[in-house]
């Protein structure tokens, strides 16, 4: 369920835009869902966006009943993380999801945001895999030097992933930099791939697997090898919405702890079976048959807590991309697990 980051030059020019209306729209206090009401009552109503035929842990959490008090309203879909967590800074949303790398750039972009709970990881269930050929001769890093990388967009989790490969086997900045990532759609990466239009490319979820059982094709690595299970992405709310609304957000954050820990707990057959019942319930015309491959949200820690080391990989590959001042941010800049009552009591 990783939600991607812009994928043309263009929507990149559009996200930094809007990164900067983020900040300028909550600095202003303009944002139109983001504060309590002004009698003190606590929000209890949390707009969100969702995805198109996937259950999202919020809305597995709200079903299994760990919202108490709190309910979800759904605004829309989105299938962009940077758009996700801008509309959330901007108060369009209460909470928004994306890769840790988009929360780092827009927390740099001054939006006074904060993650609360990890939404999603890679797990041996859940994984990126990097692909070539079954008879490619790329074999190592090196190997790839000269070669075409197709993944979903540029500059984010899954370029952050095969600039660490390559660093980790000892290419040089100058080698790694003649390595060519190109941005190619998901569904297409398996075609591009078999037809050699690239020698490389970045496959997950279902994409994978049908792949996979096609055969003709084998991992080069997979992101779950490169840093054994992680987590990718979290939830975030802006720190004024935390502020004024804290039992609602101690609410909704040990309710999606519950939730992944149901998941983890609960036998697959039946955590299909639940999530395919909310995506009927709610009417939205949507296909079902993705589900029946789902096997893992693949976040890493007990309860989705947030550890330093989920933030401060993506700061330390940012730094070194220039796209964000080294020390300008730290990982507790970023994070609370304040909220999480998880195991707590």
């Amino acid at each position: 369920m990783a939600a991607a980051f812009t994928s043309s030059p263009t929507s990149r020019r559009q996200f930094l835009t809007l990164l900067g209306i983020s900040a300028a729209a909550v600095s202003c206090g303009t944002a139109t869902a983001g504060g309590g009401s002004g009698s003190g009552a606590q929000i209890k109503t949390l707009k969100y966006q969702g995805s198109v035929g996937a259950v999202s842990l919020p809305e597995l959490a709200a079903d299994l009943g760990y919202f108490e008090d709190v309910k979800l309203e759904w605004v829309g879909n989105t299938i962009s993380g940077p758009q996700d967590i801008q509309s959330a800074a901007t108060g369009q949303t209460h909470f928004g999801s994306a890769f840790n790398g988009a929360v780092i750039k827009l927390a740099a972009a001054k939006a006074p945001i904060k993650a609360v709970i990890s939404s999603y990881g890679s797990d041996r269930y859940s994984y990126a895999g990097y692909f070539v050929l079954e008879d490619s001769p790329i074999r190592s890093a090196r190997d790839l030097i000269g070669k075409k990388v197709g993944m979903n967009t540029l500059g984010a989790h899954y370029q952050a992933l095969l600039d660490t490969y390559l660093s980790r086997n000892g290419l040089s900045k100058a080698d790694a930099g003649k390595v060519e990532p190109l941005v190619v759609p998901p569904v297409n990466t398996e075609q591009a791939l078999r037809q050699k239009q690239i020698e490389v490319g970045v496959l997950t979820g279902i994409l994978r697997d049908k792949a996979v059982a096609g055969g003709g094709i084998r991992p080069l690595f997979t992101d779950v090898e490169l840093l054994g299970p992680f987590s990718a992405g979290t939830y975030i709310m802006t720190e004024r919405f935390i502020k004024q609304n804290p039992d609602t957000v101690r609410t909704f954050t040990t309710g999606v702890a519950k939730a992944i820990e149901w998941s983890r707990t609960t036998p697959r057959d039946k955590v299909v079976a639940r999530m395919t019942e909310i995506v009927k319930k709610r009417g939205r015309n949507e296909d079902t048959t993705a589900l029946q491959y789902w096997r893992s949200y693949g976040i890493a820690e007990t309860g989705g807590r947030i550890p330093d080391k989920e933030f401060q990989l993506w700061l330390d590959w940012l730094g070194e991309r220039g796209e964000i001042k080294k020390g300008q941010l730290k990982p507790s800049d970023l994070y609370t697990n304040e909220f999480n009552g998880y195991g707590k009591g």
